[in-house]
C-alpha cells in the first residue's frame, strides 16, 4: 500500500505543476478622457499598469495652469498575462485591447515602454507625433539614452528622434544632439 501511495504521489506531482504565464505588456485602447481613472481602477484589481504623461501650459481667459496629459489619448499600457484580459476588459473606461491575427491582443515589447519610461522621467519636452514606418532606423550611442532606437527625423533645424510603437501606430519624439545618434546595422 506504501508503494501504491508513492505511485500517486509521483504520478500527481507533475500533473499538479503548470507552466505559469509570462506577463507581457499589452495596449488597452480607453473611452475618450478615461485614461487617468482606468489606471486607477485596474490599479485597484492588482495589474500593473504604465499610463505615460507630458506635462503641457493650458491657457484661460483668466488663468494659465500646468496639467498632465496622457502621451498616447486614448491608451494605456497593462502588463498582465494574456488570461486576464478580461479581468481588465470588466473595468469601467476600458474598451478593447489592441489586437492582431485571431483578435488575440498585440504584445507590446518591453523594450519600447522602457525607452517611454526613460523619456517620461526626464524634464524633456515629449510630443506626440505622427506614426512613422519608413525612414533611418538609428539609435543614441551615448548620453543619458543611450540604446533607444527610433528614426531621426529633422524639424526646424533640430535633430528629433521619434520612437515608433507599433501596436498603437502612434509615435513620440525628443529632441537629440546629433553627434549622439548612429545608424543601426
Amino acid at each position: 500500500m506504501i508503494q501504491a501511495a508513492d505511485s500517486l504521489v509521483s504520478v500527481a506531482g507533475p500533473l499538479a505543476v503548470q507552466e505559469v504565464e509570462q506577463e507581457k505588456w499589452f495596449a488597452l485602447y480607453t473611452k475618450s478622457r478615461h485614461e487617468k481613472l482606468l489606471d486607477r481602477e485596474l490599479s485597484k484589481k492588482g495589474l500593473t499598469t504604465f499610463l505615460p504623461l507630458r506635462s503641457i501650459t493650458r491657457h484661460w481667459s483668466d488663468r494659465k495652469k500646468i496639467i498632465q496629459e496622457p502621451l498616447f489619448k486614448s491608451y494605456l499600457f497593462v502588463r498582465m498575462q494574456i488570461g486576464q484580459r478580461l479581468r481588465a476588459l470588466n473595468t469601467p473606461g476600458a474598451v478593447r485591447f489592441v489586437t492582431g491575427a485571431h483578435s488575440l491582443p498585440i504584445e507590446v515589447p518591453e523594450k519600447d515602454i522602457e525607452a517611454i519610461k526613460r523619456f517620461s522621467i526626464t524634464n524633456i519636452a515629449l510630443d506626440p507625433f505622427p506614426y512613422l514606418k519608413k525612414g533611418e532606423r538609428v539609435y543614441i550611442r551615448s548620453g543619458p539614452f543611450k540604446g533607444v532606437e527610433g528614426f531621426i527625423l529633422y524639424k526646424n533645424q533640430q535633430c528629433r528622434l521619434v520612437i515608433s510603437i507599433d501596436a498603437l501606430m502612434q509615435s513620440i519624439s525628443i529632441e537629440v544632439d546629433q553627434a549622439c545618434v548612429e545608424k543601426t546595422g
